[in-house]
């Protein structure tokens, strides 16, 4: 399993998981149990004397025989055994440590892991150790920690054997001996604990130009741990024992296992060390954010499972820590019939409801027991996550972590996990039992199924043995089951309905009103924030409060406060679409478009893959002001610009012969070409709308509909739509045609949509029942074109809107604004999913929806990896800003327009 390494699954017989929970081992020596019965040659027994903050632990040489543990509370005396030499005149010399106790644990005896046996009554057990010296002040330490152990309040001898240890460490220093390379520049050293399931180990850290160090101060299990800084992958800052100490170290893409995690004993040098380390690795890692990861995962780049991994992560759970170990979801609800039918919904545990609410008859119990219950108010006493119930699945993998947890137990056997049907069925029907699954059950290790330990886990009421676990009627052994586990996480039905599950867990369904609405509330104190521990000033107090909330779980820290968008999967017509979303967005083209489509994406993939070899074709300074505006004949020859300087210019890029033309003395912002190929339309700030005819050389039309600077305009199903500084955008009547043959057109107004600024822009989805719009003061506003009130609305900039554009599926919308931001907005649930703050403000781009094309104030043109959130190429390109920018249909040809008054033609070389 993830926590499991090959050391500790090797028959080394000394491990942390002997001590108690929140001990510490301070050191160990060569030493002799000493015996008075049996033959001689047993008397003497070598082996290694640990001595630890609560008992003292014997590991004999001779694996056969027991480990030693005796408590430090249970010991009636401790001394030093004067031995006596033949001459009496010669000076006694302290030799052995006698200690009286009135109980011993005998552990792995036969090298067996098993429930601890116990010897009780008056013993006495004598140890000498191999350098006689060293007696007296072994004797001095163990006297000192006794007294701890019988300090009559628990936050007594917690604070004195901290005070212990604190003077231990501050005695010593890291030892620079241990550095990889002579040339290595310490930058910063501290004490911290190394932790790992259940236990930490204390000692001392130190950072350098090329390494991360932590050395255990009883050299347990190496002198050493050393981590390349190059060689890190991720890093995040952790919760531990509630408090922000933690930080756990990546160096592999299993995001399930971490290289070290660390405990701090102060915030500040956690959070020094955490930004050395991310400074480091800014130029040589991605730092990613559950927004990005939501993106990656929405449009499939990662798994269910990779993507319950990164959340888990973020939201603060870790293989590490049993109290936050990670949380994933049982899917399957049939674990009876002999085969699983993956099409069939009815296969499927409902992942809109906590386990807790899945069964209606128990919900309406823990309901009125919910509503008579006095302050703090909860609907359920058991969390769905708990380091009891980590180790409930994973006893066969884990014995010592069970029986460190459990005092030297195993839980009763009917009580075991024997089978994944009765487990399932208890969660449904359990007063108590609300837990959720854990990352290994949609691994491909499946030995925490199968008892290959051979342990004694005890017999059933039946009669039976706890052996492997029973499997459903359809798996035919553990590594079939996995593989259908597996193949139902990733499935279309639960990919269409995780983020329900998302909500409850990690997003905006886990606290407040929509907690309760969805019956999804625990006791305040498993909550990130439910309780200052640091608040509770006694010391008893507070550690109750701790050991019960380690003990009972801890909810995820909150990752998203709306709601979490759903995934986009192949099917379209399957998913639970909002009524506001048309059957034409979300629905793929009909099987006689098939074939050509599929050609098409090829190349725009083709183009996109290669929009960072973008080569410069021409380039042509053909206006006295800025370009604002460009569109493009169907035949690629005619080139059509708008500028600040009022005039529409045509060229040829055939011939190189320009045309001119003004309406008015006012700028122009923006221009389109007709689908005949036959009007160009073109918007200016005198509040008009100018239709140019391409045959007949002239001014066509003037639409008149706005009281102020008409900024941006789209044409789709002979409807024209005009956004304006005077806050409205209008939709108009405007049939190509009528226009065409030179008739005078009537505009009829077909919809107004009222704005709280002036609108700077805007953009029809892909099938046109869409709109987004982007004002001066950073609201972008998504509108039903069938409808007057909008859809969603947020203010996602700081400052003005300069461009909006739906992606080409329709499922998110990409702005870039004033701020200097490009942001990402999911359509359906108006969420935004990703903020990627750039050097310099963009002025407009292109996008397939994953990867962008931008310009920005200096001129560059800039290829944007949005799951990354990285700058991936920059391309010079103009004197001064990037205004416009234009994109065939094939992503084949680009047209940027600039301040620097030139146009510029660039295609992707490949």
């Amino acid at each position: 399993m993830a926590f499991i390494t090959k050391k500790d699954r090797s028959k080394e017989r000394f491990s942390l998981l002997l001590l108690d929970l929140e001990e510490h081992y301070f050191e160990q020596h060569t030493a002799y149990n000493l015996t008075a019965r049996g033959p001689e040659a047993n008397r003497r027994t070598s082996g290694s004397l640990k001595i630890c903050s609560k008992s003292i632990i014997f590991e004999p040489d001779d694996a056969v025989k027991p480990i030693l543990k005796i408590l430090l509370k249970d010991c009636k005396g401790i001394g030093a055994v004067e031995e006596r030499g033949h001459n009496p005149f010669t000076e006694s010399k302290p030799a052995c440590i006698l200690i009286e106790t009135k109980q011993i644990y005998l552990i792995k005896e036969e090298n067996m892991v098993a429930p601890y046996k116990y010897e009780r009554g008056e013993k006495r057990v004598t140890f000498q150790l191999e350098v006689p010296g060293k007696t007296e002040d072994i004797v001095q330490i163990l006297l000192q920690l006794h007294r701890a152990s019988c300090l009559d309040k628990l936050g007594d001898q917690t604070a004195m054997v901290a005070a212990i240890l604190q003077s231990r460490l501050a005695r010593t220093c890291f030892d620079k001996n241990s550095f990889q390379h002579v040339t290595e520049n310490p930058h910063m050293e501290c004490v911290a604990e190394m932790v790992s399931p259940l236990v930490t180990n204390a000692g001392h850290v130190c950072i350098t130009d090329c390494n991360l160090y932590f050395q255990p101060m009883n050299s347990y299990p190496d002198s050493v741990v050393q981590i390349g800084l190059h060689s890190v992958r991720r890093i995040y800052k952790r919760r531990h024992g509630l408090r922000p100490l933690g930080l756990e170290v990546f160096c592999t893409e299993n995001d399930l296992c971490s290289d070290i995690y660390l405990k701090f004993y102060s915030t500040k040098e956690r959070d020094e060390l955490y930004y050395y380390i991310a400074t480091f690795l800014e130029n040589h890692i991605v730092e990613c954010t559950a927004e990005s990861y939501m993106l990656q995962w929405q449009r499939g780049h990662i798994s269910n499972y990779q993507y319950l991994l990164h959340l888990n992560n973020l939201a603060d759970r870790s293989v590490n820590d049993l109290s936050q170990y990670p949380v994933f979801p049982w899917v399957i609800s049939d674990y009876s019939s002999t085969q699983l039918d993956l099409l069939n919904p009815a296969s499927f545990r409902d992942l809109s409801k906590p386990i807790g609410a899945l069964n209606t008859e128990r919900l309406e119990r823990l309901l009125e027991r919910y509503r008579d219950m006095p302050e703090p108010h909860f609907m359920y006493g058991s969390h769905y996550s708990s380091p009891g119930y980590v180790l409930f699945y994973l006893v066969r993998v884990a014995p010592e972590h069970m029986l460190c947890l459990q005092n030297g137990r195993f839980d009763q056997a009917d009580r075991m996990f024997n089978s994944v049907g009765e487990t399932w069925k208890n969660c449904l029907e359990g007063g108590t039992d609300f837990k959720e699954l854990i990352p290994e059950f949609y691994g491909s290790d499946s030995s925490f199924l199968k008892n290959l330990l051979g342990l004694n886990l005890g017999r059933r009421q039946g009669g039976g043995r706890v052996e492997n676990v029973e499997l459903p009627p359809w798996a035919s052994d553990p590594d079939d089951f996995l593989e259908k586990m597996r193949l139902a996480l990733e499935c279309q039905y639960v990919s269409e309905h995780l983020h329900e599950w998302i909500d409850l867990i990690f997003g905006f369904k886990q606290r407040g009103s929509e907690a309760v609405a969805a019956h999804n509330v625990f006791h305040p104190f498993t909550y990130e924030g439910g309780v200052d521990c640091d608040s509770i000033e006694d010391p008893d107090q507070k550690i109750a409060m701790l050991t019960q909330i380690l003990e009972f779980g801890q909810t995820p820290r909150q990752l998203f406060v709306t709601p979490h968008p759903q995934r986009i999967t192949p099917r379209f017509h399957n998913l639970s679409a909002t009524p506001s979303l048309s059957s034409s967005e979300l629905s793929p083209m009909s099987p006689s478009m098939e074939s050509f489509e599929d050609l098409t994406e090829e190349s725009k993939k083709m183009a996109w893959s290669n929009m960072n070899k973008l080569a410069l074709q021409s380039c042509h300074k053909i206006h006295k002001e800025a370009v604002t505006g460009i569109a493009v004949a169907l035949s690629g020859d005619s080139i059509f610009s708008t500028s600040q300087d009022s005039t529409l210019k045509m060229f040829s890029k055939e011939n190189g012969l320009q045309r001119s033309v003004s309406f008015s003395n006012m700028a122009l912002s923006s221009c389109l070409m007709l689908p005949d190929d036959k009007i160009v339309v073109c918007s200016s700030w005198d509040n008009n709308v100018y239709f140019y005819s391409i045959a007949y050389g002239r001014r066509q039309d003037t639409l008149m509909g706005h009281d102020d600077a008409v900024s941006h305009i789209c044409w789709r199903d002979d409807k024209l739509y005009t956004a304006s500084w005077d806050s409205t955008v209008k939709i108009w009547k405007c049939v190509a045609d009528d226009i065409s043959s030179n008739k005078r057109t009537q505009f009829d107004l077909l919809a107004e949509f009222e704005h709280e600024a002036g609108v700077n822009t805007l953009d029809l989805s892909p099938a046109g029942t869409l709109l987004a719009t982007g004002t001066k003061e950073g609201t972008l506003t998504l509108w039903d074109i069938a409808s007057p009130l909008p859809l969603n609305q947020l203010t996602c900039h700081s400052g003005k809107i300069h461009q909006v554009a739906f992606s080409p599926d329709s499922r998110h919308i990409l702005s870039v604004g004033e701020d200097s931001c490009l942001v990402v907005t999911d359509v359906q649930t108006g969420m935004l999913i990703a903020t990627v703050h750039a050097e310099q403000e963009q002025r407009c781009f292109c996008w397939d929806g994953n990867t962008v094309l931008s310009g920005g104030m200096s001129g560059d043109l800039s290829v944007w990896d949005l799951l990354s959130s990285k700058v991936i190429h920059k391309i010079p390109a103009h004197s001064g800003a990037v205004t416009c920018m234009w994109m065939n249909e094939q992503c084949s040809t680009i047209i940027t327009g600039g301040v620097d008054k030139q146009i510029i033609l660039w295609k992707p070389e490949y």
